[in-house]
């Protein structure tokens, strides 16, 4: 229980990655708040905390709007008392070619993925925040370039907050899936296959033969890693990006 009297923050831990994270945290001994504009999916995985022995708080969150963030962040600490680990886990996805990329699309991406990651701990001169970035941010894509461009950003602004806030005893590190199980994926592999003329089965065959590991990427391979960078046996490590994405990127 190496987390246990520590209090997370996941945001979009309703489901996916977020959900999977929020459950790893609880089983570690961490109490939970689940900062998710879905209340159902918010409330399901607080349930499923909750049934792990610890304290969970569903927060209804617009992660693009600064007042739903300070809001959750007060309510979190009027609950808890203080916030120790920050999981930046909301994001979206959507494909589009280069030239037909509107500007509401970039918009819209760059303020769900990038402008929503934030630091909530400096008060308090310590804790761990992990963000999700992507492969996608360490790589080009034609068919992807908003996404990309954000998963970069945090990639980029996961090394400045580290620098930024390293002498508060904040850690900032990110995380970088591949290609994971979700319903994201389940949307990837749509838009992505309808660009290159693939069905959504055939896009998903093709992406999982790329991985040198042989498989797609579950949710709770992800979470793992979160838990490691969120915990004290990560605590030399800062403004790093780990590749969790089953070998696809190597450096």
């Amino acid at each position: 229980m190496e987390l246990k009297g520590h209090i997370a923050i996941v945001t979009g831990a309703g489901r996916g990655i977020g959900r999977a994270t929020a459950l790893e945290l609880g089983r570690l001994g961490a109490d939970v708040v689940i900062a998710e504009l879905d209340q159902a999916g918010a409330k399901r995985t607080a349930e499923e905390v909750i049934a792990l022995g610890r304290r969970a708080l569903a927060v209804a969150t617009d992660v693009t709007s600064r007042a739903d963030l300070r809001a959750m962040v007060d309510r979190a600490k009027a609950e808890f008392g203080r916030i120790d680990i920050l999981v930046n886990n909301a994001g979206i996805y959507r494909a589009a070619a280069t030239h037909d990329v509107t500007e509401e699309h970039w918009d819209a991406i760059m303020n769900i993925n990038a402008k929503s990651v934030f630091p909530t701990m400096a008060a308090q001169k310590h804790g761990s925040i992990v963000s999700l970035a992507s492969m996608a941010g360490k790589i080009g894509s034609k068919t992807n370039l908003p996404y990309n461009a954000s998963k970069a950003a945090v990639i980029s602004m996961t090394k400045s907050l580290a620098l930024a806030h390293a002498h508060e005893g904040i850690r900032v590190n990110c995380v970088c899936p591949g290609f994971v199980e979700t319903d994201m994926w389940s949307q990837v592999a749509k838009e992505q296959g309808a660009l290159l003329g693939m069905s959504a089965e055939e896009f998903t065959r093709h992406r999982t033969a790329s991985v040198p590991l042989g498989r797609m990427e579950k949710p709770e391979d992800v979470a793992h890693v979160i838990a490691f960078l969120a915990g004290p046996r990560s605590g030399y490590m800062t403004g790093q990006a780990l590749s969790v994405d089953g070998g696809l990127v190597m450096h």
